[in-house]
């Protein structure tokens, strides 16, 4: 290793020995945030990134895309329920198109796609069917575009053109529709679904698609349109009017004097009602047509005269040279008249879907130890009510309002205990905040502290005496030696009771007699040694220790 380099850690390794308990905590949390951090980093800068190769894929589809990933050795992840497949960045395009060679996904080859494919030698039956499946290929796209839809079916069901007006049927549609995971449509999209399938195909109304869920549950019949069971009908019905007439009499009594329970019972039959009605123009009857007919037989009571004779040959009267003339009343004399008049015709169809209102009850009862109750008019109440429910008697509507008293023990409870408990929220806050409050404090004071020690430590340059017990040759008297544990050397003056400083002993001559050493001598020879060893491992503080002890004497 070069001198200079081995020089660098030493120094290195001196000035971490050199750090307190606390400092070297620090130091020691510090590098391992960094090494976790740069582990982290490296992860993350190494981890690929991955993007969609396809969405919304059908189970069939998924599989085949995935086996082919497999035999190229692509790494992939499976989202949205195996919808979705990602693949790496890099790798989209080139299996994307791979994907295409190959035919995959079939399914999004179906719309108005599959007519590109249909020959010139293709019969009637093979076209309709073809656009058919185009239709109901395109409308599954369109419906499975919407929020909530994971996949969705059409099929059509559209009758053969006759001409006959009286036998053509409407053509109907049915749509299975599979959600997303925890994904619930809303009667407004069940509505989309329906008028989108219907304005698809011509002459299709909205009573004639069917739409059904994956849960197996009618969510639009035929017939009926997008409805859902009478139960759901009831019930949204009652919630919705409980709502509207609770509204109505908290603003008037006050919130909590008035509870109001509404049932109501939905017909579910369904059928055709047609009614036929005739009027007369106000203007009097307009004539289409008339007719009449007038028949006249003899003279009648006028007089007349004529030959009279038998029939000859060929039915021609053959007179007998006579004639008579009379003058009573033996003529005949028949008239008639025939008058069509015009009149108004209406005849009217009417479909009769499900989940009409067959009836309702609705129950008022008021608070009667609220003062607002004392002082109300319940005929006024019960009127508001009924307008607000639109009862109908005729149908067999009912209504009651009665006063009560209300039992509110439960809800003086219940308002005691939300009461503590937000007592006990806020003060658990309170508590929350001063903890973390103090937790911050401290951990700044704590910074504060250890910034201040380590700024101290770094500026401060602290000394230590080392007792080297050295004998002065020339006085007789024992001297310390200063040393400064950051390698300079005390220069402060000597406290009362030192001993003083003085030169370091000359070395003796190899010529001087041999002494026996005392106790003392060979403590001060050992520590003379150890001073020889500290020289040799570290010569710069040595230096430095040298240097502080000769400014140290010069003054003496």
């Amino acid at each position: 290793m070069p001198v200079a380099l081995k020089n660098v850690f030493a120094r290195l390794g001196a000035y971490v020995r050199g750090f307190s308990a606390a400092q070297r905590t620090i130091a020691i949390l510090v590098v391992a945030a960094l090494v976790l951090g740069g582990i982290a980093l490296a992860s993350w800068l190494g981890k690929a990134s991955y993007s969609p190769l396809f969405t919304g894929l059908a189970a069939a589809d998924a599989a085949s895309v995935t086996d082919q990933l497999q035999t190229d050795g692509v790494p992939y992840q499976l989202t949205d329920g195996g919808a979705t497949i990602l693949v790496p960045q890099g790798s989209v395009y080139s299996e994307r198109l791979k994907a295409a060679s190959n035919g995959l996904p079939s399914s999004n080859e179906g719309g108005y796609s599959l007519l590109d494919k249909m020959g010139v030698t293709s019969s009637e039956f093979q076209q309709d069917v073809t656009y058919k499946r185009a239709m109901e290929g395109e409308l599954a796209k369109t419906i499975g575009a919407m929020d909530g839809v994971q996949t969705a079916t059409v099929q059509l069901a559209i009758p053969e053109k006759t001409v006959f007006v009286s036998e053509e049927k409407d053509p109907t549609a049915s749509v299975f529709i599979a959600t997303k995971n925890g994904a619930e449509l809303s009667t407004d999209q069940v509505q989309a679904i329906v008028h989108l399938t219907s304005a698809a195909v011509e002459g299709m109304q909205p009573t004639d698609v069917s739409v059904v869920d994956s849960k197996g549950q009618t969510l639009s019949a035929v017939g009926t349109g997008a409805t859902g069971g009478g139960a759901d009908q009831a019930a949204d019905y009652d919630a919705a009017t409980s709502k509207k007439i609770q509204d109505l009499l908290d603003t008037t009594l006050g919130a909590g004097n008035a509870t109001v329970v509404v049932s109501a019972t939905m017909n579910q039959n369904t059928g055709t009602r047609t009614s036929e009605s005739y009027t007369t123009p106000t203007t009097g009857p307009v004539a289409l047509n008339e007719s009449s007919t007038t028949e006249q037989y003899g003279s009648g009571s006028g007089a007349s005269s004529g030959a009279t004779g038998v029939l000859g040959p060929d039915n021609i009267a053959v007179p007998n040279g006579t004639a008579t003339t009379g003058t009573g009343d033996d003529g005949y004399t028949n008239e008639s008249a025939t008058k069509n008049n015009a009149v108004d015709h209406t005849t009217e169809t009417t479909q009769i879907p499900a989940g009409s209102l067959q009836n309702q009850s609705v129950s008022v009862a008021l608070n009667a130890k609220a003062d607002t109750v004392k002082n109300a008019n319940l005929q006024s109440i019960n009127d508001l009510v009924s307008r607000a429910a639109g009862v109908d008697t005729a149908r067999g509507d009912k209504v009651a309002v009665a006063m009560m008293d209300f039992d509110t023990s439960a809800a003086d409870k219940a308002t005691k205990a939300l009461e503590a408990q937000q007592k006990a929220d806020q003060q658990e806050s309170l508590w929350s905040a001063i903890r973390t409050a103090g937790i911050v404090v401290g951990s700044l004071l704590a910074l504060i502290a250890i910034m201040v020690f380590v700024a101290r430590r770094s500026r401060k340059q602290e000394r230590e005496a080392v007792d080297l017990g050295e004998f002065d040759a020339f006085s007789g008297e024992t001297f310390q030696l200063p040393l400064a544990v950051d390698g300079a050397a005390d220069r402060s003056p000597l406290q009362a009771g030192d001993a003083p400083t003085v030169a370091l002993p000359t070395i003796p001559h190899d010529d001087a007699p041999t002494e026996v050493l005392t106790t003392e001598e060979v403590t001060a020879e050992r520590r003379r040694q150890d001073i020889s060893a500290l020289a040799e491992r570290d010569p710069k503080r040595t230096a430095e220790l040298l240097r502080g002890l000769l400014d140290d004497r010069a003054p003496v």
